[in-house]
């Protein structure tokens, strides 16, 4: 979904700057949310590594073919996320993995999806050139994200999931560059 007025070349060239101020370590914290549930939120504290992958990057042509897009379909550019994340109020394993992102017109392709290791597709768009917002469909459910940047040195994100049209989680996090 292209914002009103936004071209796809519009949306490449802000994921284009988007990703490129991403880039960069850091500290998040986040809560979880079960709203169909009498529990504590989940809390983790995670330390994640974002790196910026520009156009004909190697990850980038792998991550076109693990979803099969055609030679001439390239991804503008995208990110690969690394992450160490402990629950803070559960006692539970630290938690480390990564993630590919590729930015092509109004669509974001991973390698993985939050919930599921196969690769997904989500719909994208920026409300303005600090705030990425995606859609993404999978296995009965639906994740709704808007990330903010804030400044040179925070972000916020927060995503909701909602499944048989019933919202069942919130995510909040704050991140801070470190």
């Amino acid at each position: 979904m292209t914002s009103v007025g936004m071209t796809n070349k519009t949306l490449e060239c802000l994921a284009v700057e988007y990703f490129k101020r991403s880039q960069g370590q850091w500290n998040s914290q986040r809560r979880y949310y079960m709203l169909n549930q009498e529990t504590k939120p989940q809390e983790v504290e995670s330390q994640i590594t974002i790196k910026y992958l520009e156009l004909g990057a190697p990850e980038l042509i792998e991550l076109a073919q693990l979803h099969q897009l055609e030679p001439e379909k390239v991804l503008m550019c995208g990110s690969l996320v690394t992450w160490e994340s402990n629950y803070t109020n559960q006692d539970r394993k630290a938690v480390t993995g990564s993630t590919v992102f590729g930015i092509l017109g109004d669509n974001l392709y991973r390698d993985r999806g939050f919930a599921t290791s196969k690769p997904i597709v989500a719909s994208c768009y920026f409300n303005n050139p600090d705030t990425l917002c995606l859609r993404t469909e999978y296995n009965s459910s639906i994740f709704e994200e808007e990330v903010k940047l804030i400044g040179q040195n925070y972000r916020t994100r927060q995503t909701i999931i909602s499944r048989a049209g019933q919202e069942i989680t919130i995510g909040q996090y704050l991140e801070k560059r470190i």
